[in-house]
């Protein structure tokens, strides 16, 4: 099957991956005349079919939900849309999810690293306001997840070096209508309640400036939201 590129973003020299993946979906539609309605392959054959992986896979699944292509439907599959336009439009929403997942791994965990090294009180007082707010807003969605950010901040403040908080932010910044869709989608009561365990480890290695701990604590952290989001 002959696959077409999806157009490049303004100011890109290459299509982001899972505008491709969402392209190849969409000719896979045609070519087997999936109506709508009908449900998609699962996941795991439809990844094999595409020769993608199936992170690569979700993400374009998610971008033409957004689109109007697909319906995702938890725990039945993925279906095509009844009432779906000719040719979606697939939204540009910068980076893919584990693309940012990946991103932030390689990062945090040396962020939280070098907080454990130079943290002072006051960055650490900061930490665990933020942790305690997470908490107490955890019904909150909206709440939690700026308080959840002002965690990741507060780590990052906590280095002492702005370039840092600079990334931290910008990182954050990318979490756009792909990545809220996938968590609308996948995250789960475990990860929510999970999630608050992993804040107060960090945090603990941090307070204790435990280096190596702290590492250990974001890196398994990021690890469990990378699987959570990944397995569904």
């Amino acid at each position: 099957m002959k696959i077409t590129p999806a157009p490049n973003e303004p100011g890109t020299t290459e299509p982001r991956l899972y505008r491709v993946v969402a392209a190849r979906i969409e000719e896979l539609i045609r070519a087997e005349n999936i109506r709508g309605g009908e449900r998609l392959p699962a996941e795991r054959e439809l990844a094999a079919k595409l020769g993608v992986s199936r992170t690569s896979l979700r993400e374009g699944l998610i971008a033409l939900e957004l689109g109007g292509k697909v319906e995702v439907r938890g725990g039945s599959g993925v279906y095509v849309s009844e009432q779906a336009a000719p040719q979606a439009v697939v939204p540009t929403a910068g980076p893919g999810p584990f693309e940012v997942l990946a991103a932030r791994r390689m990062i945090e965990v040396e962020v939280a690293a070098l907080a454990a090294k130079h943290a002072n009180d006051s960055a650490i007082d900061a930490i665990l306001l933020a942790v305690e707010e997470m908490e107490q807003h955890h019904e909150d969605r909206s709440a939690n997840e700026m308080a959840d950010r002002n965690f990741h901040l507060a780590i990052a403040r906590a280095t002492g070096n702005s370039a840092m908080v600079g990334v931290i932010e910008y990182l954050w910044s990318q979490r756009g209508s792909l990545w809220h869709k996938l968590k609308e989608h996948f995250q789960t009561e475990e990860l929510r309640q999970q999630t608050l365990i992993d804040h107060r480890n960090i945090f603990a290695a941090i307070a204790s400036h435990d280096v190596a701990g702290a590492r250990q604590a974001m890196r398994a952290h990021l690890d469990r939201v990378t699987r959570t989001f990944s397995r569904g």
